[in-house]
């Protein structure tokens, strides 16, 4: 992303993220398997680790990806997504 990115103060920057990152899932930008990275994302938008780990569980909670332990989170299989 070149330009910051743009928060609304309204709403948690973790799901804000979420639903950033759930667009790109959705619109195959991010393909199954794609690997996500929270060092990545606190790059790309400035934010705390904790933050980004936030938006992982979002992510996660809804189907859009799992993660591996030792080896990181990775977008799911679109059938495993939840319908929202």
């Amino acid at each position: 992303m070149t330009d910051e990115w743009q928060f609304d103060p309204t709403s948690p920057k973790s799901a804000q993220i979420a639903t950033e990152l759930e667009r790109r899932i959705r619109s195959g930008e991010y393909p199954h398997k794609h690997p996500i990275y929270e060092v990545r994302l606190v790059q790309e938008f400035g934010v705390a680790r904790e933050t980004a780990r936030k938006a992982t569980v979002i992510l996660r909670g809804r189907g859009l990806i799992f993660t591996v332990r030792g080896m990181g989170s990775f977008v799911a299989d679109s059938m495993e997504w939840s319908a929202e």
